[in-house]
């Protein structure tokens, strides 16, 4: 079975080996995302109404990207 990886682009990647999130067959796995830019700063500090929503703002564009990457 093939597996996909989708990067965060952090440096994280390759110092532990994190991905985004992996695709195998039809599942697919979304792990260690938080309220951050594309800098890797903090987003929203103090407010977890907007720290939830950018991380799972994240979270559907790495859903986004398994889908379209296995087609």
């Amino acid at each position: 079975m093939n597996r996909q990886h989708v990067s965060s682009g952090t440096e994280w990647e390759e110092q532990v080996g994190y991905s985004r999130a992996v695709r195998t067959g039809d599942r697919v796995v979304v792990s260690g995302t938080t309220a951050t830019d594309d800098d890797g700063d903090p987003v929203a500090v103090g407010d977890p109404y907007e720290q939830a929503r950018r991380a799972l703002e994240i979270v559907e564009s790495a859903l986004a990207e398994a889908v379209v990457g296995s087609a």
